[in-house]
């Protein structure tokens, strides 16, 4: 577990990519008042699936799409705070207190519920739930930062090589770019001040054009 400034210095590093991003999209997100809570739990519905809890059938957890399904959430997490405050150090403190919580659920299903829960009946990201998600999911805070900065990098890829044109390609000498990217953050050192940049170079390094 990361110690709290350390913690905060990681959370302000994504506030500030989860605004760059959405900048990206529209320069007026934060007037545009997009229903981020819905994102949260259609999410929710989704990685349910990937979890797991069709009592009449034989599943197993798909652990790793999960853990990427909760990155997506955290993004739309991250949107909704920074639309309801303007303080980013104020956020990413009690982000960074939510995450490191003492995590009471042991069921990762009431986990992911009372997330969607809190989403659907306050329009608002549970940070408490998010918390015992990523810790049912083997997921710290470091490993959400990794992945983090992978996803919302390939984002960022994808927007400027044509994803809202339509123009953008997908599938990779036959993986998808979640995969591409997968295998890529793993072999880059995620500590360093670069990492984002060679994310993105490594990136453009693989894409069929």
């Amino acid at each position: 577990m990361s110690d709290l400034s350390t913690a905060i210095k990681q959370i302000k590093q994504m506030l500030a990519m989860q605004d760059a991003m959405n900048t990206r999209v529209s320069d007026t997100w934060r007037a545009d008042n997009y229903e981020w809570y819905r994102a949260i739990w259609v999410e929710c519905a989704e990685m349910l699936d990937h979890h797991g809890w069709k009592w009449w059938k034989h599943q197993e957890c798909d652990v790793p799409q999960v853990q990427l399904e909760l990155v997506d959430i955290f993004h739309f997490g991250l949107s909704l705070r920074l639309m309801k405050e303007n303080n980013v150090d104020a956020i990413a403190e009690q982000l960074a207190t939510e995450l490191q919580q003492s995590v009471e659920h042991t069921d990762f299903k009431l986990a992911l519920e009372d997330l969607a829960a809190a989403a659907v009946a306050n329009k608002d990201f549970d940070g408490k739930s998010f918390t015992a998600c990523m810790s049912l999911m083997k997921m710290d805070l470091n490993e959400l930062f990794r992945q983090y900065v992978g996803k919302n990098t390939l984002n960022f890829f994808r927007q400027d090589y044509g994803y809202k044109e339509g123009t953008y390609i997908k599938i990779w000498n036959g993986k998808e770019d979640n995969e591409v990217l997968a295998d890529l953050v793993t072999s880059l050192d995620t500590t360093s001040d670069d990492f984002q940049s060679n994310v993105y170079n490594g990136l453009k390094a693989a894409y069929p054009a």
